[in-house]
């Protein structure tokens, strides 16, 4: 049965405000009036500035965000909302689901219905909550498949962990090798979303995949804070030196050029994806393993695996030897991609010691490899242990790590 509009939406107004809202959207138009976004979605969010009312309106392709505080400014943007000439309001709290329709004639068309009680899951099917809700209006933007979006929350998650709380910026962040940009575009929608003031570069080699996301910038209303370069990862023109470096599925050697230009930037924060190894692998084909370890190469397959083991050992060796601290982890897993590790290092300063060469110069001497991030960074290709003192010159210690 229609009811009056006014009373509708004044309790629209008090499920948008209540503590207890989950998500709301308002979308469609009243006969003859159009509201000034194409869509609005509410839902509540907790930043680490505090409880936020996040406000997402569109004009149909370029969503704009809004991190409201509760209270004054809060209402006064869900009062402005209410104003404009929607069609439909869908709400959802914790104790009810109210969905208003408003008729031709102006009346509202409204049903009510109770929330159903949520069995807490067990098990395997427990699941966890994306850290960019699947139904984010920037993938209506980017696009991207299932299975490269649970990747790339994977790597948020990883990200999340790794940066400091009360970080507010200014964050100068550069995605090495972005591709299509999926990484590129998430990463800087939940930082900012964190209320972090972002600067994000992405950078691949080619111009036809710089013009597309530069124009998908556009369109989310990005393109002062989020810009794209042609270029290879060793020499791409990125302006100031970054804070953090992302690097998602680079092939090969590619993930080398990641971290030699992170280390050489001085960046505080490296996450790097490798992808396929192909460099030392090469390199334990074409000469004899050393005893007594025959076995781990004699067959094909399990060469190959030890070489991606040795490739991220290696890498993560090297990165220490260079004033970081490196893990090597899993983030994202093994079903969705067989490439599923990560190389997440923060900054430290700490010089090496002579352990730590020694240690790094007994793998690779008793291998008989040259690793091409080794070569990158200028250190040499052979012979006996190093000493700490032929270590990297530069050990200047972060005050804010």
């Amino acid at each position: 049965m229609p009811e009056p509009l006014p009373a509708a939406l004044a309790e629209v107004r008090a499920l948008l405000l209540d503590a207890g809202l989950n998500r709301a959207v308002a979308a469609g138009h009243r006969r003859g009036l159009r509201p000034a976004a194409h869509r609005a979605e509410l839902r509540p969010v907790t930043l680490k500035s505090g409880p936020r009312l996040q406000v997402i309106t569109t004009d149909g392709s370029a969503p704009h965000t809004r991190n409201l505080a509760r209270g004054a400014e809060a209402e006064a943007a869900v009062d402005a909302l209410l104003a404009e000439p929607f069609g439909n309001w869908h709400v959802e709290t914790a104790a009810t689901t109210l969905q208003l329709r408003v008729t031709k004639s102006g009346a509202a068309q409204v049903h009510r219905m109770a929330a159903p009680p949520v069995a807490e899951p067990v098990g395997h099917d427990r699941t966890k909550a994306h850290l960019l809700d699947p139904g984010d209006p920037i993938f209506t933007v980017i696009g991207g498949s299932a299975a490269k979006r649970r990747q790339v929350d994977a790597f948020l998650r990883a990200l999340a962990a790794t940066l400091p709380d009360g970080l507010r910026g200014p964050l100068r962040v550069v995605d090495l090798g972005c591709g299509n940009a999926y990484l590129t575009f998430a990463a800087y929608r939940w930082l900012t979303q964190q209320d972090i003031d972002v600067h994000l570069v992405g950078v691949d080699v080619r111009e036809d995949q710089r013009q597309r996301n530069t124009e998908l910038a556009r369109r989310l209303g990005w393109a002062d804070q989020v810009r794209f370069v042609a270029g290879t990862i060793a020499d791409a023109a990125v302006g100031p030196d970054p804070d953090l470096v992302l690097a998602l599925h680079a092939c090969d050697t590619a993930t080398d050029e990641a971290l030699a230009r992170a280390v050489r930037w001085g960046s505080r924060w490296v996450l790097a994806a490798p992808c396929c190894h192909h460099d030392l692998a090469a390199q334990l084909r074409s000469q004899p393993t050393p005893p007594p370890y025959e076995l781990l190469t004699r067959q094909g397959i399990l060469r190959e695996r030890f070489a991606d083991v040795l490739t991220d050992a290696v890498r993560a060796g090297l990165l220490r030897l260079h004033g970081y601290r490196a893990e090597v982890v899993e983030f994202v897993d093994s079903r969705h991609t067989p490439r599923n590790l990560l190389i997440r290092a923060r900054r430290a300063g700490a010089p090496p010691t002579g352990e730590h060469w020694a240690q790094y110069r007994t793998l690779v001497d008793g291998w008989r490899v040259t690793p091409r991030l080794a070569t990158l960074l200028g250190e040499p290709a052979g012979g006996t242990a190093t000493s700490a003192t032929n270590g990297p010159a530069d050990t200047t210690t972060d005050p804010t790590d």
